[in-house]
């Protein structure tokens, strides 16, 4: 009876550390995953500063180069939908993606303030968010 208690009291304390060992190596898969989505969220908030900047610059087909920017903003929506604790900022480009979608006469006008709240954002800087909140702020919401 002895032996088979303490067989039973090895066999636990096997598993806990079993159940520890897993549990430390789900968290760091997490952590991981969620620095591949941020990496991939910069990246994509890069290729829509350049192509707002492409808009700017640009004479010829603005209609493909702004449906690249509606492209890219939803991208980087999608990945900061995937972050934890980014609610505030996902509110932000959220906003920013249904302005650029719902109101292209007027954020075909602002693309200036936009490449410069995403270059911020892409600096890591909060004034980022600020100024694209700004942005969406400034549109006429019950009207073209």
């Amino acid at each position: 009876m002895k032996r088979r208690m303490v067989f039973a009291i090895v066999i636990a304390i096997v598993t806990v550390i079993s159940l520890l060992v897993f549990i430390a190596l789900y968290i760091n898969a997490m952590n991981t995953i969620q620095e591949t989505y941020y990496r991939q969220y910069i990246t994509e908030m890069g290729h829509l500063s350049r192509d707002a900047g492409a808009y700017l610059d640009a004479e010829g087909d603005h209609e493909l180069r702004y449906r690249m920017i509606i492209s890219d903003a939803s991208c980087a929506d999608d990945y900061l939908f995937l972050l934890n604790g980014h609610e505030k900022e996902q509110i932000i480009i959220n906003e920013v993606k249904t302005c650029l979608i719902k109101y292209p006469e007027q954020m075909s006008g602002k693309m200036k303030e936009l490449k410069t709240a995403s270059d911020d954002i892409i600096a890591g800087l909060d004034k980022g968010y600020d100024e694209a909140d700004a942005l969406v702020k400034s549109i006429n919401k019950k009207g073209h």
